[in-house]
């Protein structure tokens, strides 16, 4: 049994599920194989394309996000995600990451779904809305919720604040909320989500439509990881980083692609070790003006373990090809491409 394997197998059994017989001579995953579970892709229609399809039994695809405009009705969507797992487990892929952005208020891609109430309604409700998210995601086959949000506003001018997607301006009041409304995702048995690590509770602007540089001294930026330091010790799964630079930290690289912060500070520093994820890269290459192809290189590099693509189905194919091949050149470590690699088929042990 080779070293991933065993640790995929263990990592199963501490989750209390079956550990498969494995061969003891398979083999260590190919290039392919690392790059493709990275990727969390959008599909275009309303039903999965042939192209989509096959990528995930090539192992090509680690998992997809799901779109309003996907789908209309809960037997569609349920159509979708069975699928779309079908085409992994006949190829013998690893279970899909199915997601949503289902937070609450204004963000719920499944609009007659749970949660009933936004963020900062929810109060003493936080952990029965999440379950009832949970459950009701899973029944649709979704096993993932990009959701809760765990940014603190700094003030009424925060741009997570105006789009109603924050819990209250105090950091331990958003970390207990936003703490159970994950706790209650888990009870569903759904896959909580995070965001958007170190925190935009200073960010004026959304980071899809600007260059957002947070210039605040570590000092200001303390209270936005208190959320952060009280999931990682409720063991929340995924963390999601901004798109944010954060001076203090990296005054070159955001979030998602600075290992400064990828991996020296939520890593080595708060001691996550879960599983990490870009935010969309495909809206911060927009504001760059640049394709994400060279950021998603980044976020290889940096440590992240996933990376979020809402763009066509031609572009993500097109962000594969380009990071498979940086990897084959040596641009990408493999080493840093393994770890992140055992990180998800962790997480996929639970779904």
């Amino acid at each position: 049994m080779t070293k991933l394997v065993a640790a995929a197998a263990a990592a199963a059994l501490a989750l209390g599920a079956a550990a498969p017989a494995q061969d003891s001579a398979q083999p260590e995953p190919t290039l392919a194989q690392l790059i493709g579970q990275k990727l969390v892709v959008s599909m275009n229609g309303t039903v999965p394309s042939v192209s989509l399809l096959r990528r995930v039994r090539r192992g090509d695809v680690g998992g997809v996000i799901v779109h309003r405009f996907n789908f209309r009705t809960s037997a569609q969507l349920r159509r979708i995600t069975r699928s779309l797992q079908s085409a992994a487990a006949v190829a013998g892929q690893p279970k899909l990451v199915i997601a949503v952005d289902q937070e609450g208020g204004h963000v719920k891609t499944v609009p007659w779904a749970p949660p009933s109430l936004g963020p900062a309604q929810m109060g003493l409700q936080a952990r029965p809305q999440g379950s009832r998210t949970g459950a009701a995601l899973r029944a649709l086959g979704v096993n993932t919720d990009f959701a809760p949000v765990a940014d603190v506003p700094a003030s009424r001018a925060s741009a997570v604040y105006r789009q109603g997607r924050t819990w209250s301006f105090d950091a331990q009041e958003t970390s207990r909320r936003a703490g159970e409304f994950a706790l209650g995702l888990r009870d569903a048995r759904a896959v909580a989500t995070l965001k958007h690590f170190p925190g935009l509770g200073l960010a004026r602007r959304n980071t899809d439509r600007a260059l957002v540089r947070i210039t605040a001294p570590r000092s200001r930026l303390a209270a936005g990881l208190v959320p952060f330091r009280n999931g990682i010790r409720d063991h929340v799964p995924v963390i999601m980083l901004s798109n944010a630079i954060y001076d203090a930290y990296d005054p070159v690289n955001a979030a998602g692609w600075s290992r400064a912060i990828a991996t020296t500070l939520l890593r080595h520093e708060l001691g996550f070790s879960g599983v990490t994820m870009t935010d969309s890269l495909d809206g911060a290459a927009r504001v760059r003006g640049i394709p994400p192809n060279g950021l998603a290189i980044g976020a290889a590099n940096a440590g992240t373990d996933m990376i979020l693509l809402t763009g066509s189905e031609a572009a993500t194919r097109d962000v594969y090809t380009t990071l498979l091949r940086a990897a084959q050149r040596g641009r990408i470590g493999r080493a840093t491409l393994e770890a992140s690699y055992r990180r998800i088929l962790r997480l996929k042990a639970r779904l």
